[in-house]
């Protein structure tokens, strides 16, 4: 695993952790119902984590960008389905997710070097 992605997941797991173990019913909640939304239902969870990607893109949020594309590579997504799917959320978003695209690239390399 690269350092990139190992930092990043290290992290994530460590403020969720103390965030959830101060036992905010809120922030439990929606961590909660943030689970939920991406388990398998009307739509794959592959599709879901993909339109999570758009809205994150789209949002300008880079770790969110991280987990989706994560998310995504191990439900099995391609290169070509991220980057239409990164695609569509600039078109969305409009020039201003350019650098948050770059840095998406950059983190789908790392996780693509995982595999090979």
């Amino acid at each position: 695993m690269s350092n990139q992605v190992k930092e990043f997941n290290e992290y994530r797991f460590k403020m969720n952790e103390k965030l959830l173990a101060d036992n905010n019913k809120i922030i439990k909640r929606i961590f909660n119902l943030d689970t939920n939304a991406y388990a398998a239902g009307a739509l794959d969870v592959k599709t879901k984590e993909l339109l999570g990607l758009v809205a994150s893109a789209v949002l300008r949020c880079d770790d969110c960008v991280k987990y989706h594309l994560e998310s995504s590579f191990n439900e099995g997504a391609s290169k070509e389905e991220v980057m239409e799917t990164l695609g569509i959320a600039t078109l969305v978003g409009g020039t201003i997710v350019v650098p948050h695209l770059r840095r998406a690239y950059e983190y789908w390399e790392e996780l693509d070097k995982q595999e090979g």
